[in-house]
């Protein structure tokens, strides 16, 4: 099938799935300047089912980097009040934001990480309105991707560039089944079995979860009232669904704040700010981190993990069978939508007030009582494989398999 059949599917689902764009909504597009055919098919497709609006917003990596290495210092301490604004506008109006992530794994591994920290703590309290809309579903958004020339050379090292780039642009169209015949029904399908094991899950209500594989023994506890999400999700303002994220294959829920125990061991590379952090470990107790070791990108890791307080501690926790269409592909994406797909992960940081009964209605305060976390970041790394058990604990002590050797097993 050509690339340009492709793209006008993958526009397709999209607009139809991952945003569900409604009569009147606007839609701003964040996209890499090296994409223009996906954007225009994509904001085309966005008028037909009656947007309002489609605000695109382009980005250069290459001017990124420079910035990043040559601004003064100070201006990382500062967030464009300009955008804030526009974002925190997006939210108020229930509109639609697109994130098309096409980013070079290691664009920032020369830059010091105190820059990249200084901007995120910048953004913060910037983009509050804007970033709680997102977390309780309150405005629709989504996550999709497109390849660029050093992203897809990382993936496939061993091609010239532009077989890279046209292998990288078949398994994101495989990973996000765009490959099928009608991918906005496969797509409504797999939702279907998605909602199903969370379903399972809720009905469950586990006060623990425990894994096992080589590094890793960790046990995670559940707050009460909790509730799986995975899938499609519900826009709490205008009652539509969409999906977060395409590709997904996770289920997910935010833990208590100050119930993990133990040691886990990362599966797979972490692309975090544009530095990789491979082969690392984290040791929890009470709840929060107090080691860490990492045998590339210590310092990545460190600066992550130091930004504020809240990235001591978990904010999600998510099931990923290892037999699933990323993880066959037996690539490693570099790239953390793709990988989180194909491996058991969590989360550093934030917590997600839809994962507890009438969360989005809580207060900060209500929510930490709760047991959930609070935090500037919310970045997922993987620690799943075929090696990897993981048990269900009741609330009268008894235990449940979830997973066997990787793969569903409840």
């Amino acid at each position: 099938m050509s690339l340009e059949t492709n793209l006008e599917k993958y526009a397709e689902l999209t607009v139809r799935v991952a945003l569900n764009i409604q009569p009147g909504q606007t839609l701003w597009i964040n996209a890499p300047i090296h994409s223009p055919q996906l954007v225009r098919l994509i904001s085309q497709k966005a008028y037909e089912v009656g947007a309002k609006h489609v605000n695109i917003e382009w980005q250069d990596e290459i001017s990124t980097q420079i910035k990043y290495k040559y601004a003064p210092a100070e201006a990382f301490n500062e967030y464009p009040a300009w955008r804030a604004q526009a974002l925190n506008d997006l939210a108020a109006c229930n509109g639609a934001y697109l994130l098309i992530d096409s980013s070079d794994p290691e664009l920032l591994k020369d830059v010091d990480p105190s820059r990249t920290s200084a901007f995120s703590k910048a953004a913060g309290p910037a983009l509050v309105k804007w970033r709680e809309s997102m977390s309780a579903y309150k405005m629709t958004w989504s996550i999709i991707a497109a390849p660029s020339s050093t992203w897809a050379k990382k993936v496939f090292p061993h091609l010239e560039e532009e077989a890279a780039i046209t292998a990288l642009w078949d398994a994101i169209f495989q990973a996000s089944r765009v490959d099928q015949d009608n991918p906005v029904h496969t797509w409504h399908a797999h939702n279907d079995t998605l909602r199903n094991k969370r379903e399972l899950l809720n009905e469950k209500q586990y006060r623990k979860i425990h894994y096992r594989a080589p590094g890793t023994e960790l046990t995670v506890e559940l707050p009460e009232n909790h509730i799986w999400r995975g899938g499609s999700a519900t826009n709490g303002t205008a009652n539509f669904e969409f999906n977060p994220n395409i590709p997904t294959e996770e289920v997910f829920i935010s833990p208590h704040k100050n119930g993990t125990q133990g040691t886990v061991r990362s599966t797979k590379p972490l692309s975090y700010q544009g530095n990789l952090i491979n082969n690392f470990t984290i040791t929890f107790e009470h709840g929060k981190v107090i080691d860490y070791k990492a045998e590339q990108g210590y310092e990545a890791l460190k600066a992550m993990i130091e930004i504020d307080e809240g990235a001591h501690y978990l904010g999600e926790i998510a099931l990923v069978p290892h037999h699933s269409p990323i993880s066959n592909s037996n690539l490693i994406f570099f790239n953390t939508l793709f990988d989180e797909n194909a491996s058991n992960h969590l989360a550093l940081g934030r917590s997600f007030p839809t994962c507890i009964e009438n969360g989005t209605d809580k207060s900060k305060e209500e929510l930490s009582q709760a047991g959930l976390n609070d935090s500037l970041i919310h970045v997922d790394f993987m620690i799943g494989s075929a090696e990897m058990d993981v048990d269900g604990e009741r609330a009268d002590g008894s235990i449940e398999p979830i997973f066997r050797n990787g793969n569903w097993a409840l």
